[in-house]
């Protein structure tokens, strides 16, 4: 597959995937009626949904990576050729706000806008590193045929489960800074997300590595 092609897939999947996001975190905060719980279970079954979905089409093309931190990794371990990465990222981070601009424009919001949403803190930032190891974790150990279903689950789960609602995506900071919405993220409270979703995703990296050189026991 040309790296053109699967540029266009990573953008394109990333966008799509910004879209489900915010799109889903907008109309359930209309339709919930102040009920952040029942906002938040909306916006997580709408993202698995279209995780599960975008991974399945897009996979065969470009890895279906849409998260930069995903990409680094792959690229270490020698799936994705070096030269591929920035260009992958870059793909990436235009999709996410790409993305962003498309959910307002579902819902007639202005597109050009900014969160003002903090998210900060210490536990905040734990968070988004557990968040982060767990989903590349799942990458790296999924058996084969299953990565979809599992990094959806997974990605579910810690929307519940973590501080931050798990964004476990460089990527997806960049494009929620572009939403004053449910889902956004503000610019100031970014560079702790990703700094914590890199030590996450090179903690995965050390436990993968681990658990691969773990030897089995030997038969009697």
């Amino acid at each position: 597959m040309s790296l053109q092609r699967r540029l266009l897939a990573e953008g394109l999947g990333t966008a799509l995937l910004l879209a489900v996001v915010i799109g889903s975190g907008v109309m359930a905060e209309r339709l919930s009626g102040g009920n952040i719980a029942l906002a938040l279970l909306a916006n997580t079954l709408a993202t698995v949904g279209g995780l599960y979905v975008l991974i399945e089409v897009f996979g065969p093309i470009s890895g279906a990576h849409f998260n930069p931190a995903v990409s680094a990794v792959m690229a270490w371990r020698g799936e994705l050729a070096v030269a591929a990465l920035l260009p992958y990222v870059a793909a990436q981070l235009v999709g996410a706000m790409l993305g962003a601009w498309l959910a307002h424009a579902m819902f007639d919001m202005s597109l050009l806008q900014f969160s003002a949403k903090l998210r900060s803190g210490t536990g905040q930032w734990i968070a988004e590193g557990v968040a982060t190891f767990g989903l590349l974790l799942v990458i790296l150990r999924a058996p084969a045929g299953r990565a979809s279903a599992m990094v959806a689950a997974y990605i579910g789960a810690a929307y519940w489960f973590t501080a931050s609602t798990s964004f476990a995506n460089p990527a997806a900071v960049f494009g929620r800074m572009f939403s004053d919405s449910f889902a956004g993220i503000a610019p100031a409270s970014a560079p702790g997300f990703v700094a914590a979703e890199l030590v996450g995703a090179a903690l995965a990296v050390v436990v993968d590595r681990l658990l691969s050189q773990a030897k089995a026991p030997r038969a009697a």
